[in-house]
């Protein structure tokens, strides 16, 4: 055989790219965390007004900041002024999200109310 003839051309193999491919498959497989679904209980505001006790109790959530009747407050403040306001933690929340509030601000302030101990809440347009 001599350089001048030609070579038979070869076949390429396909098996090594499938077995990165199957590899980088098991990796996002495993390395991938599947998060878990939340669900926010929330009460119809049309069956709370019957049940709605004591003071008035309006958060207002805006994308810069919550305000507890009208007033301006920070989250601790909130929580404090609730419980002024409140006779138990079961009295009657209501939460307005104001316009362009990302849902996750309203999740944020969901769960902290609830746990400060406040489980009534209800959403309002």
């Amino acid at each position: 055989m001599t350089f001048d003839d030609p070579r038979p051309p070869r076949r390429i193999s396909l098996t090594p790219m499938i077995d990165v491919v199957f590899l980088l498959l098991v990796f996002f497989m495993l390395a991938s965390r599947f998060g878990t679904d939340m669900q926010i209980p929330l009460q119809a505001a049309g069956g709370a007004a019957t049940d709605y006790k004591g003071p008035p109790r309006l958060v207002q959530i805006d994308p810069e900041g919550l305000k507890l009747n009208g007033r301006e407050m920070d989250p601790e403040a909130l929580i404090a002024g609730l419980g002024d306001l409140t006779e138990t933690p079961q009295d009657v929340i209501v939460l307005r999200v104001g316009d362009e509030v990302p849902l996750q601000r309203l999740v944020e302030v969901m769960d902290a109310l609830r746990g400060a101990g406040f489980t009534r809440l209800v959403l309002v347009e």
